[in-house]
This record gives structure tokens, sequence and C-alpha cells, in this order.
């Protein structure tokens, strides 16, 4: 019998908990970064997936509450490939399945680079309350009509040289037009791995996160100059 050399389709988006309560009244969904153009698969080994592990460790640990839901979403592909945005469709796959799975719980995404454009791009779902995109790779025309009504909120190494903290700045003061709440902080010396001064990356992380799950009971981590309309501080 003569092979089939046809490729299989990449498998759909999954979502893998770290943490599951069996009744959870909250979720976070973590997104990790991948690249600008690429049909290959992923793998939970690859670097930008790796790289949100502390992330993920710290989010977890700090959280005041036990009834959260932390998970990862693991795309089909590596890529955004333009207009196909294939890594928002898989996080607006994710909510879905999230939804089906548990019902509605007010969510915070939290993505790196790509995992942060994909955040902005699922904004709009139902259950999305929240934002926190870490060194996200926002286009200087990305569309934030989609956050209406939600919290975003960045955080931006001064010296990444992968994606621009100015494209960030950008973005942010145009969904202060949109958002509930738009704001953003400057890490400073912060590069695109967050691995320069690692600790307040993970710490400032999994405040804001905390905070944007229940904004009324948890205070504000960030000064707030971060939601001001000029330059944003320097942490």
């Amino acid at each position: 019998m003569p092979q089939d050399d046809t490729e299989s389709p990449p498998k759909p988006a999954v979502v893998l908990p770290r943490r599951r309560p069996p009744r959870p009244r909250a979720a976070v969904l973590v997104l990790h970064g991948g690249q600008e153009t690429s049909d290959s698969p992923t793998s939970p080994r690859q670097l930008a997936a790796l790289r949100m592990d502390p992330i993920l460790r710290a989010v977890t640990a700090a959280l005041p509450h036990e009834d959260v839901l932390v998970a990862r979403v693991r795309y089909r592909l590596r890529g955004w490939n333009g207009t196909r945005a294939d890594a928002g469709r898989d996080t607006l796959r994710a909510l879905d399945d999230l939804d089906a799975s548990v019902g509605f719980v007010p969510t915070v995404l939290l993505g790196h680079s790509m995992g942060g454009r994909a955040a902005l791009h699922a904004a709009g779902h139902p259950q999305v309350t929240g934002i926190l995109a870490l060194a996200p790779w926002w286009p200087s025309d990305e569309p934030v009509v989609q956050t209406a009504g939600r919290r975003i909120v960045a955080l931006h190494g001064a010296r990444d040289r992968v994606t621009s903290p100015t494209d960030t700045a950008d973005c942010v003061h145009r969904a202060q037009g949109a958002a509930a709440r738009a704001g953003m902080a400057v890490i400073g010396g912060g590069d695109h791995a967050m691995l320069r001064r690692h600790r307040l990356w993970h710490r400032t992380t999994a405040a804001v996160v905390a905070h944007l799950l229940d904004p009324d009971a948890v205070p504000d981590p960030l000064p707030e100059e971060c939601y001001g309309t000029g330059s944003f501080p320097v942490l």
C-alpha cells in the first residue's frame, strides 16, 4: 500500500490547567509567545512556552483564593501568520472551551509577546474582563475597539529589542478611549525575555493579575501615573 504523504492537520488549541478547582469563580489563561510567521506545530518544550513557566508559578502561588482556575493555552501553530491571526483564533477557541467546561467565569488573559497580541485580539470575548500583556507585540495599527469595558495593563522592558515599548504605549493610549481602564509601566533595564530584573517581572505580574481578578478587593500595585495620558512611569 503506498504511503500517504499528506500532512495531518494541526491539532486544535488545548487548555492545559495548572490548577482547576471544582467550581472556579474566576480564571487566568496564560498565553506564550511565538513567531511572526510559522506553520510549525507548537511544542511544550519550545522556548516561548518554557519562558512562561516561572510566571505561571508566581501567579498561581500569589493568588489569594484557591477557587481561581489557572491554565495555559497551547496554540496549534507557532506563528501569528498575518491576517489568519492563528494564535488569536486559538485563544478565542480556548475561551469558548472554558465557557463550555465551567460556564461563565471572569477571565484574565496573561500573554507574553505574541501572546499579548493574542490576548488583545480576544479581549472582546464575553469571558474576558482583564488583560495583562508582558512585552507585547502590538503593531501600530492593532485595533482596540474590542477592549471596551475591559481593564488593560501592559508591562514592557525598557531594553526590549524584540518588541517595541513605543508601540505598546501607543496602543495603551488608544485603548484608553475604549477600555474601562488602560495603563502601562516600564520595567527599567528589563529585556524581552524577562530575565533581567526577573524578580520584579514575576512579583509585579502576580500582583497585577490578582488585582485584575478582583479590582474592588485587591489594591492595584501600580502607581496611578500608569493610567495617565502622558509618558508612563518606570518601575
